[in-house]
């Protein structure tokens, strides 16, 4: 990693605690009426978050009692400053990224695997491009600091490369995706929905997905700790609406995804490509994941390996111990542990 990527690595680690110094807590309190705010997430496009929408379109919050504002965020990177500064309670977003804000000392506990990566993240290339090690000298296109950074240098690192091999070049997935498909770029690292419209519209192919490394990228529902201390009769709740709605879209599955579709902006067979590249995880799978254990399928395992790349990488500081991001009481409940 070059010394100018360093730095810059280092400026977007630090955005985050300068806006927070910078900045109030704007996420949900008791109103002076007595009255709770509602409970604010974040999410961004990738399939497994936006089964929020189903949540709230079928009523599921309002069935549990509990009010939730889901807010939108095109740009993820957007969503998880918005969580680091307390702009929202609480973000959808993964293990990998969750990772730098807790080692600068932002308190945050994971209630909640949505889902693992399952080939919904990957390196898109051009077709002449035959395997990882051929993009050597290579433009390459993804966003700096992100887990699908983190899958580009791990594909790299397994086929004995380093980031240095090719023309590496910082863009957020938005950007990313239109870059390939306009020839700006001989590859880039996407994620669902915008991979499969860069391999149509861009006569691309996966060339590395996270299927090559299953269990390295889970998707957590993040809540701030002080909301998780403040409110957890409404994190239950919000957890308990989740596996309804997750038992909604396994016996409704075609309604389900045309309605999910119509949030995402393409078409029910585009949207099922993506959702059919997540797992996504039973009361029972959560339960496991938050259990310790000697592989990926153990969220303190995965925590503490993929802390350790990025610390040899400079993209986190130290972390003492991994588990106090995790807080398995919710999921436990749910699965009636």
């Amino acid at each position: 990693m070059t010394k100018f990527m360093k730095m810059c690595l280092t400026v977007l680690m630090l955005m985050p605690l300068i806006a927070l110094a910078g900045c109030g807590d704007n996420s949900s309190s008791a109103a002076g009426d007595g009255k709770k705010d509602p409970v604010t997430i974040a999410l961004s496009p990738w399939p497994g978050w936006y089964m929020w929408y189903l949540v709230e379109e079928k009523g599921f919050f309002e069935k549990h009692g509990v009010d939730v504002k889901l807010q939108f965020f095109p740009v993820y990177s957007d969503s998880l400053q918005a969580l680091a500064t307390g702009k929202v309670d609480a973000n959808s977003q993964t293990l990998s990224d969750t990772l730098a804000p807790l080692s600068k000392g932002i308190k945050l506990k994971a209630v909640l695997v949505n889902d693992n990566s399952f080939g919904g993240d990957a390196i898109v290339s051009k077709m002449d491009i035959a395997s990882v090690k051929d993009l050597k000298g290579k433009t390459v296109a993804t966003e700096l600091g992100t887990v699908d950074h983190l899958l580009l240098l791990t594909a790299l690192a397994e086929n004995g490369m380093k980031e240095s091999d090719i023309n590496y070049v910082n863009m957020t997935v938005n950007d990313a995706g239109p870059a390939f498909i306009g020839g700006q770029s001989d590859a880039s690292v996407l994620w669902e929905p915008f991979q499969t419209k860069a391999v149509k519209e861009g006569k691309g192919k996966v060339l590395f997905s996270s299927k090559d490394t299953p269990g390295l990228i889970p998707d957590l529902l993040v809540f701030k700790e002080s909301v998780v201390k403040d409110r957890p009769e409404d994190i239950q709740k919000i957890v308990d609406a989740w596996f309804e709605a997750l038992t909604y879209f396994q016996n409704h599955p075609e309604e389900a995804i045309e309605l999910l579709a119509k949030q995402a902006e393409t078409t029910p067979e585009d949207f099922k490509l993506g959702m059919d590249s997540i797992k996504l995880f039973t009361p029972e799978e959560n339960v496991q994941a938050f259990t310790a254990g000697s592989d990926y399928t153990s969220l303190k395992f995965t925590a503490e390996k993929t802390a350790k790349f990025l610390q040899g990488l400079d993209m986190v500081d130290s972390i003492d111990d991994v588990t106090i991001l995790f807080d398995p009481q919710f999921v436990q409940k749910a699965a009636g542990k």
